[in-house]
């Protein structure tokens, strides 16, 4: 998936470009359509439906049952109209250049990527991992936290590539290595792929992905054999690649149908038993090079 591979937003791609019109997403589930209703709170009628109180098309409904405007709801024998009017979210593709911070607020004063992006009429923009200050290159983010969650969450190893320079000699023998993964004080850690990407001398590139995004992960590993990251730039999350079309400091927003692709390529979202950690792109523990929302601030 190129994002905004033909520049639909125009040469400068800038927060003032054209929005997606409205695009409805997959159907809900049964109890939340109900409970976004008034009906009830999702807990409340997920009994209801247990209970033999709900039946869809003359059936009885079962936990979990997702619905459409075609099909015919009753609560307790009583026919209900139900509204479907949820959108896609938007999903915005910025270029971040070196020198920017991934937060809404440094006590340093320095520039920030949010300063950069468009305003929104409800809600708040959230971004789907983080680039550290001295990396640039691609940041997505989205008005969606489930879709931000499944993006960043580790149980989704969702993975991330990345166009690395590196100071030094990066023998046939350490890409083995680096492969095959290296112990960091944080646990192993391997590259995915790792390939020669062009060069010579100090100017010597290479393209490696991995599946997490640990604190100042693609660093690390290359100083656990010895060697110096003199700059990275991140060129894919997951489907999602870095058009050359987007300039450094500029944004543009997936249209309709790559947000839908995109939807449909990640996997489903899970359930968990135990809490996770919650908090928003400036708040919790530290997880990634490119931290996602659970990070604290950078640095």
């Amino acid at each position: 998936m190129r994002a905004a591979e033909e520049g639909r937003r125009g040469g400068k791609s800038t927060p003032s470009g054209r929005r997606p019109g409205p695009v409805f997403i997959d159907p809900p589930k049964l109890h939340k359509a109900l409970a976004d209703a008034g009906f009830g709170s999702r807990r409340e009628l997920e009994e209801w439906i247990l209970a033999g109180r709900v039946s869809v098309n003359g059936e009885p409904a079962h936990v979990g049952q997702r619905v459409g405007p075609e099909d015919r709801i009753r609560v307790n024998g009583k026919l209900v109209q139900l509204k479907f009017q949820q959108r896609l979210p938007r999903v915005l593709v910025y270029h971040k250049p070196e020198g920017e911070i991934v937060s809404r607020d440094d006590p340093a004063g320095r520039p920030s990527v949010f300063g950069k992006l468009p305003r929104l009429k409800n809600g708040r923009w959230i971004s789907i991992g983080r680039l550290d200050f001295n990396s640039c290159g691609l940041l997505l983010f989205t008005n969606d936290g489930s879709l931000a969650n499944r993006m960043m969450h580790p149980r989704y190893e969702i993975e991330r590539e990345y166009a690395v320079r590196i100071l030094g000699e990066l023998t046939p023998e350490l890409m083995e290595r680096l492969r095959r993964g290296v112990e960091l004080e944080d646990g192993l850690a391997s590259f995915s792929h790792l390939s020669e990407g062009g060069g010579e001398g100090a100017n010597r590139w290479y393209r490696v992905a991995l599946s997490e995004g640990r604190n100042r992960e693609v660093r690390r590993m290359f100083e656990a054999v010895g060697l110096t990251v003199s700059r990275l730039m991140r060129v894919r999350y997951g489907p999602v690649h870095l058009s050359p079309r987007i300039k450094r400091g500029q944004c543009a927003d997936l249209d309709p149908s790559e947000v839908q692709a995109l939807l449909k390529l990640l996997p489903p979202e899970q359930k968990v038993t135990t809490p996770e950690p919650s908090g928003s792109e400036t708040a919790g523990p530290e997880l990634g090079e490119d931290a996602d929302r659970f990070d604290s601030p950078e640095e």
